[in-house]
């Protein structure tokens, strides 16, 4: 009869590569987030904050007019 040992076995840490200690190989562009910089400034953030509160705002009434059909329908 052989004896059975259960007992939890977990690996080592797991080191990352770029991520942890490479810092100065992993800093984005050193101009990326030159924004008083950019071209049409304006109407680039005027889409992107309109395209998010268009999404905000459109997801849900979908979500909701689309159950509300599921409902009526059965």
């Amino acid at each position: 009869m052989s004896s059975a040992s259960r007992s939890f076995h977990s690996t080592g840490i797991r080191r990352m590569g770029a991520h942890a200690h490479d810092e100065p190989y992993y800093v984005h562009a050193k101009h990326m987030y030159n924004l008083h910089r950019m071209k049409h400034q304006q109407l680039k953030v005027s889409l992107a904050v309109l395209a998010a509160v268009g999404t905000g705002v459109g997801v849900p009434v979908y979500a909701v007019v689309f159950q509300q059909k599921k409902t009526a329908s059965a």
